[in-house]
């Protein structure tokens, strides 16, 4: 790979020619990644994959017009040959008025260091042991019959982003993997389940044999399901289905649907959505977070936002595009790729814990559905409307039943948030995050 200084030397050479060229102002960014990954299935390879990249994009800006263009050609003739079109292509286009470089002042000037990046990368023969271990384990959980496949992964990527209005900054970050799925039963009474681990590190991932322990014992635990009957009752979901909840909130805040009006929550800024108590953070600059970054998409500064507060929905979740069409300032969000303009997105979002264990916050259910996996995208963002394939387990008096599926659970989002309560079991195992979640007055569909 290159370094550092190799590729934001490049970029700033880049944006120099497109400026030559007749361009009023351009940004370019080059992301270099290298993945190596294992996968087995009933302790025989079944893939070993090494893959590397590179990839740069440039954008250029003439007055209100902009374009972009990407290649993973970094010959300089090429590049040369990339910014000249990029030049015409921006000369062509419709009018936008709200695209445009960040101001300089909006630019992040101190680039903290998060801790993102494992300089130490797995050999062949490590996600091997892993996933052998992982598999092994799940195998070993009596009541399990066949595997779908264990998996062990590596992953590094480089970033760089340089823009004609003084930023130049890059960063690095890695990511490991392991992770199983298996059958239970025999015939048609066959059940599947999961699990896995993903960190920055890979000192921080969970032992490979209790990841295969948990989805065996998962998958046995899910025999013998029953539907619900249909009524209402109260819905308890479990984290690895929580966080759902979450994205579904990022997505009715995102600033380019509030900005086209085509929001549920489009009139709810500074409006109570969910119960007093809870508080819900972005934070791209969790150390060893799955998501974080040291600033955002365009180089503007990013930093922890409390996106709820209290209950109170506090802000918008914008780029620079969205927020200035909003009239408002940018929060820092802006993501993206080489090969298309920057759009909102959150980073490493979750939701803080409260105050009751998940045993003590099922405890007065007399009957519900703990839910542990969710199928289907019956989500409607304009409406809030939600109704999803639901399977997990039945709540009785209290306590956790037999295995549930062919569920339908339903709602309206707005409805839900408001009739949240969180239990005090959250982990940071993924980008998005939140504990053990109980909604009162849900529909759930069945028998």
């Amino acid at each position: 790979m290159t370094t550092d200084s190799e590729a934001l030397n490049l970029l700033e050479d880049l944006i120099k020619k497109a400026k030559a060229l007749g361009a009023d102002a351009a940004d370019a960014l080059v992301f270099e990644s290298a993945a190596l990954s294992h996968s087995q299935r009933l302790g025989q390879t079944e893939r070993m994959e090494r893959e590397e990249s590179r990839d740069l994009g440039l954008r250029v800006f003439k007055g209100q017009r902009q374009a972009m263009v990407s290649s993973t050609d970094m010959a300089d003739e090429t590049l040369s040959a990339l910014a000249e079109r990029a030049v015409a292509m921006a000369g062509q286009v419709p009018e936008d008025e709200y695209c445009g470089l960040a101001d300089p002042e909006l630019l992040a000037t101190t680039i903290p260091e998060i801790d993102l990046y494992d300089a130490e990368e797995p050999t062949p023969e490590t996600l091997i042991e892993r996933a052998r271990l992982c598999e092994e384990a799940a195998m070993a959980v009596s009541g399990v019959t066949n595997s779908e496949g264990a998996e062990a992964g590596w992953g590094s990527t480089h970033v760089a982003l340089a823009t004609s209005t003084g930023f130049a900054a890059s960063y690095a970050s890695s990511g490991h993997s392991v992770g199983i799925a298996v059958l239970a039963g025999e015939g048609s009474g066959m059940e599947r389940d999961y699990d896995f681990s993903s960190a920055v590190y890979g000192s921080d991932l969970e032992a490979s044999d209790a990841i295969g322990r948990k989805a065996g014992e998962k998958a046995v635990r899910r025999l013998n399901p029953q539907k619900p009957a249909t009524g209402h009752a109260s819905v308890v979901f479990d984290p690895r289905t929580s966080g759902g909840l979450l994205r579904h909130l990022a997505g009715a805040i995102n600033g380019a649907g509030i900005a086209r009006g085509t929001s549920f929550l489009k009139d709810k800024l500074d409006a109570q959505i969910f119960a007093e108590g809870i508080t819900i953070v972005d934070d791209p600059h969790r150390p060893r977070g799955l998501s974080s970054k040291p600033f955002d998409g365009e180089g503007v500064a990013n930093k922890r936002r409390s996106i709820v507060e209290n209950g109170r929905l506090t802000t918008w979740i914008m780029d620079l595009r969205s927020s200035r069409q909003l009239g408002l300032a940018t929060t820092g969000h802006a993501s993206r790729g080489t090969s298309s303009p920057p759009s909102p997105s959150t980073t490493n979002l979750h939701m803080e814990a409260g105050s009751q264990s998940p045993d003590e916050l099922i405890a007065d259910i007399s009957s519900g559905i703990y839910v542990t996996e969710l199928m289907g995208m019956g989500v409607n963002g304009v409406t809030g409307d939600y109704s999803r394939g639901a399977a997990g387990f039945w709540i009785e008096n209290g306590v956790i039943t037999h295995a549930v599926s062919e569920a339908t659970i339903a709602g309206n989002l707005k409805d839900m948030f408001l009739n949240l309560t969180p239990a005090n079991d959250l982990v940071f195992r993924y980008g998005t995050n939140a504990p053990t979640l109980r909604i009162e007055g849900m529909t759930i569909a069945g028998a």
